[in-house]
């Protein structure tokens, strides 16, 4: 009983800072992505492509990069002309809305349409967790198999928005990518799904498209 109450303590003060990131977000009038995945599935590669394509499409980023230790990606963010700031959980497998409200003391969100949290690889813990987000994006790589959504179903519970990557690499691998996306349909029917090559640019535009769209939706209201 004891371990439920903490827990319930814990969620209950991270979605009161949630909502007040949220209001922040609101107040800048920015689009929040929370991008979740396991590791290696090319969160930081679809964000570099990401940041290449924007300055044409006339949308301003930021980037929230999560990680246990380390600034690499953050590094190669950088490299890109990206602008961002660094959280390293010191061995935690999520972001909180509190580690997301400290970093924005260092960030200018007038300076961006859209924020990009990169959450630590982990596609169980992130997936209930609100940082404040507009919606979250969870990726999927061919190369991780194609059993993922039903063994994590919570994550696809609470994406508004699938990118199933490396899609460059299907011809040499035994990956059921229509199964894939009926899996995420059963589990979440409002869940898009998109197919991309974050290295290869393949779906990239499609990609920079449902972002834009988001931010004129959030604008709109």
């Amino acid at each position: 009983m004891a371990k439920v109450t903490v827990q319930e303590r814990i969620q209950s003060e991270n979605e009161r800072v949630a909502a007040a990131n949220r209001a922040a977000f609101a107040k800048a009038r920015v689009l929040v992505l929370n991008l979740v995945s396991s590791p290696g599935s090319g969160k930081t590669t679809l964000l570099e492509g990401t940041l290449d394509r924007l300055p044409a499409a006339g949308i301003r980023s930021l980037v929230i990069e999560g990680d246990v230790s380390t600034d690499r990606d953050l590094e190669r963010v950088r490299a890109r002309g990206g602008e961002g700031v660094q959280i390293n959980t010191g061995g935690g497998c999520h972001l909180s809305a509190q580690m997301v409200a400290d970093a924005l003391g260092r960030l200018d969100l007038r300076a961006a349409d859209v924020v990009f949290i990169e959450n630590v690889g982990n596609l169980i813990c992130p997936s209930t967790y609100d940082l404040g987000e507009d919606a979250k994006v969870v990726l999927l790589s061919t190369a991780e198999g194609d059993d993922k959504p039903m063994k994590y179903p919570a994550v696809f519970h609470e994406s508004s928005l699938a990118v199933l990557n490396k899609i460059d690499l299907l011809p040499h691998l035994p990956y059921d990518i229509a199964k894939v996306e009926r899996e995420i349909a059963v589990l979440n029917p409002r869940c898009e799904v998109l197919r991309v090559s974050a290295l290869k640019g393949d779906g990239m535009d499609l990609w920079l498209s449902w972002i834009a769209a988001r931010l004129a939706a959030k604008r709109s209201k």
